[in-house]
């Protein structure tokens, strides 16, 4: 295994800069976050954009050498879009930069992909599946041409922002996770995320023994329920005033029991922190600080 971080969060920051912090701190690995330049994306820690997707061949490379040179891995390229957008032009947008994100991965010798399945929140899971079947298959060959796998992460998205119309990422669940697997296993895998399981009351064990050897890559995120809300709204609010996201250590989640499962599903791939946790934002040394505070959390689980 290999600990790393997403640069999301610093989204001011060449990426070179970036790198050289992450060394310095220990970390082994990056998700290089590859939003379009001019993404406009509202949601946070959307929009980062430390490779422009149309740099050339030679670019590309001189870039992964670059970070082969501060001795750190790429783990993957991260764009997390909708490609089921129910505006059909926004669909288009975002599934082209996608490609320009795989091929840009192909020319970094970077062999996976991050992204979102998608959703449309005004169709049920079953005819989002349908839709699913329509857009992606295309995609998928696309990426297999290049020599590149997708890992969909899975993240509800069930917050209201322009990108996701109070929509959702209908790979998240057991249930559809079957279908995926099913319909594109071997060039389709699974960015676990294991945050997203809490606030779904979803076993977070149990999914891992079930979908383990479908994950490609890992998320360390944790989460809190803050009773409180849950008990001002109830579960039918979704988790909106209830689930708060932490920095690993600072949540519900067990991390021994969910590397001990790791372990044994036969996992050995990068475990790279995300940071959503707002009481470690509004600088840089505000973030850096959660990143470090998770970094020393995980470590003795990572050899």
């Amino acid at each position: 295994m290999k600990l790393g971080l997403l640069t999301a969060p610093f989204p001011d920051t060449p990426l070179g800069e970036v790198a050289d912090w992450a060394r310095s701190a220990g970390f082994e690995a990056l998700e290089i976050a590859c939003w379009p330049k001019t993404s406009g994306a509202s949601r946070r820690y959307a929009g980062t954009s430390h490779i422009d997707a149309d740099v050339s061949a030679a670019e590309a490379k001189d870039i992964a050498a670059e970070l082969a040179g501060k001795g750190l891995a790429v783990s993957a390229l991260g764009f997390y879009p909708n490609p089921l957008h129910p505006d059909r032009a926004h669909r288009e947008a975002v599934i082209d930069h996608l490609k320009k994100v795989i091929v840009l991965a192909s020319r970094m010798g970077v062999s996976l992909v991050n992204t979102f399945c998608g959703g449309n929140a005004s169709k049920n899971v079953d005819v989002n599946w349908e839709d699913a079947q329509e857009v992606w298959p295309a995609i998928i060959a696309h990426a297999r041409e290049h020599g590149v796998k997708l890992a969909f992460e899975n993240c509800p998205m069930i917050f209201s922002y322009d990108e996701w119309p109070a929509g959702h990422n209908i790979a998240y669940s057991p249930y559809v996770w079957r279908r995926i697997l099913e319909a594109w296993g071997g060039d389709v895998g699974m960015n676990f995320d294991p945050s997203h399981l809490v606030w779904q009351m979803i076993d977070q064990e149990r999914f891992i023994r079930e979908f383990g050897g479908n994950m490609l890559h890992v998320h360390a995120k944790d989460l809190m329920i803050d009773h409180d809300g849950l008990y001002e709204r109830g579960i039918l609010s979704a988790g909106i005033g209830w689930q708060v996201p932490r920095m690993p250590g600072l949540g519900d989640i067990d991390w021994s029991r969910i590397f001990s499962g790791l372990y044994r599903a036969g996992y050995d791939g990068p475990v790279i922190i995300e940071h959503e946790d707002r009481r470690f934002e509004g600088t840089d040394e505000k973030v850096k600080r959660g990143f470090l505070l998770a970094r020393d959390v995980l470590r003795p689980f990572i050899k």
